[in-house]
């Protein structure tokens, strides 16, 4: 029997097929095996087996602040940077986007999150200079923080269920203004914790999480990406490369006249097609299956096959 030689192209598939599927089974909790293998995330995958493999950090949801000494300061410091950050909130500085300007947390703002950012991968915005200097002067003391913003969770707030798409970076938050109390959460691979005025926790964002307030209290963080240590000094450097020329231009305004990354200049554009099919879905669900399938099946065959 003849077994048909595979070429680069097939090769190339199942590695994402394979890492998809890693990194679907790597938590406890999953979407649908068919969710998990057609989300946009799929096309980072092989780049986020690599960051998991060779990680130098628990291989945990939760990750112990003890590894990351250089992020005390913010704990030491959290009275302050919480007089900052509550000023902004009173004066409406944290906020959702205005417009479709905010391509990674563009769902979180239709069921009420908010945020207001300070530094985005090497990208300073002049309006957190100017309005919360002191929090910004801590941020720049510590190299590892690659993202950071004040991000509210108001009253009745929720975050549904999601997986960061880039392994690159692990996730901080500091408790600012919180209920401190158990009906304020975060939910991480099925571990919950709540938060709690003048606490940090460290996580992994690219397990399945979720979050909620269902309290009357407003809840009020500092939320930064701190970068994943990672064993060999090649994956240190593509991790920056990826951080300095991806995820930076993925930046965008906190005020009018602020710059605008290109990724978020494309998604403005592009979000008028994705509105016009989410229109032709409450109309015709079965009609918008049908054609998102036949479409993802002629890309994989057009570039496979």
């Amino acid at each position: 029997m003849n077994i048909p030689s595979l070429e680069i192209r097939h090769w190339v598939l199942l590695t994402f097929i394979a890492s998809a599927l890693y990194v679907h089974l790597r938590g406890r909790v999953r979407f649908r095996l068919v969710r998990a293998l057609t989300d946009f995330t799929v096309f980072l995958a092989p780049v986020n087996v690599l960051m998991y493999l060779f990680s130098r950090t628990q291989r945990s949801p939760y990750i112990e602040l003890a590894e990351f000494p250089e992020m005390a300061p913010l704990q030491q410091n959290w009275q302050t940077i919480r007089s900052e950050a509550l000023r902004l909130n009173d004066e409406g500085y944290i906020r959702a986007a205005a417009g479709y300007t905010d391509m990674g947390f563009n769902s979180f703002f239709r069921t009420g999150w908010k945020r207001f950012y300070l530094t985005w991968y090497g990208k300073d915005l002049a309006s957190a200079e100017a309005l919360c200097p002191q929090t910004v002067k801590l941020l720049r003391g510590i190299p590892s923080i690659k993202a950071a913003m004040f991000a509210s969770l108001p009253p009745g707030a929720t975050l549904v269920r999601h997986r960061d798409p880039y392994a690159g970076s692990l996730r901080y938050h500091l408790g600012l203004q919180t209920p401190n109390d158990p009906g304020c959460y975060i939910e991480v691979d099925g571990q919950r914790y709540h938060w709690h005025d003048g606490e940090a926790v460290m996580f992994d964002e690219t397990y399945i999480h979720h979050a909620a307030n269902t309290t009357g209290q407003p809840r009020v963080i500092l939320f930064c990406d701190v970068e994943r240590p990672l064993w060999g000094s090649p994956l240190r450097w593509f991790n920056r490369f990826f951080a300095k020329h991806v995820m930076a231009a993925a930046s965008t305004q906190n005020v009018a006249g602020e710059p605008i990354g290109g990724v978020n200049k494309v998604f403005a554009q592009g979000y008028k097609l994705r509105a016009m099919a989410k229109e032709f879905k409450r109309g015709n669900r079965t009609g918008y299956y049908v054609g998102k399938w036949l479409m993802i099946g002629a890309l994989v065959w057009a570039i496979f096959w």
